[in-house]
């Protein structure tokens, strides 16, 4: 009998404790932050500056010196040199463009390297011609394992004797750097094979 009694008064107890609870008011839970809508904005150019004003025209006078004084007709120095010539020269000139003696000489390295790149072109590909030239004449010229010949070989000479009067009369400040490339470039290939380019005579043959 006593364990009974005990029992029920334990339910009791249990009953009136449940029914305080559900007494009390609901707890209120924060409500979640919506989320911030979606802004599109450009972003400024920032950047650390690395380099005064000086430094730059230092630098640009340094790169168009190093790029003139360079060997356009060196095909192997160019490959190693031309990579690091375009990385470098956006990435230090840039904060100062809008400066007008900064962007005077940005301009002429600008031209410089249209030169460059046009002059490069065409001697890389006189070059590829006269290297067809030479395996289509065989093993040491004697005609053992050779190689089938460039039938058009006129019309190649002709575009590239057209280009190189063209770049002349387009940027004739650099005369001396397409002789070195174009100029040189034709001379080598008249000796495998005969055409007729504006300063041919100037080779002496």
């Amino acid at each position: 009998m006593a364990l009974a009694a005990l029992r029920l008064a334990s339910t009791a107890q249990r009953a009136a404790r449940l029914a305080r609870v559900s007494a009390l008011p609901a707890a209120r839970l924060p409500l979640a932050r919506p989320p911030a809508p979606f802004q599109v904005s450009v972003r400024p150019y920032i950047t650390v500056q690395k380099y005064s004003r000086d430094d730059v025209m230092t630098l640009l006078n340094e790169y168009h010196a190093t790029v003139l004084s360079t060997n356009w007709a060196d095909y192997l120095n160019l490959v190693y040199s031309v990579p690091f010539w375009e990385a470098k020269l956006t990435s230090v000139v840039q904060p100062y463009l809008h400066e007008p003696e900064v962007g005077a000489k940005f301009k002429e390295v600008q031209d410089m390297m249209d030169v460059f790149y046009a002059c490069e072109d065409v001697r890389d590909h006189l070059n590829e011609l006269a290297e067809l030239c030479t395996r289509a004449s065989g093993f040491m010229g004697t005609g053992f394992q050779a190689e089938e010949k460039v039938e058009n070989l006129d019309d190649h000479a002709q575009v590239a004797s057209e280009a190189y009067d063209k770049i002349l009369a387009k940027y004739p400040d650099f005369k001396p750097k397409i002789e070195q490339t174009i100029g040189h470039g034709l001379a080598i290939l008249r000796q495998k094979h005969k055409f007729k380019f504006g300063s041919m005579h100037r080779y002496f043959y």
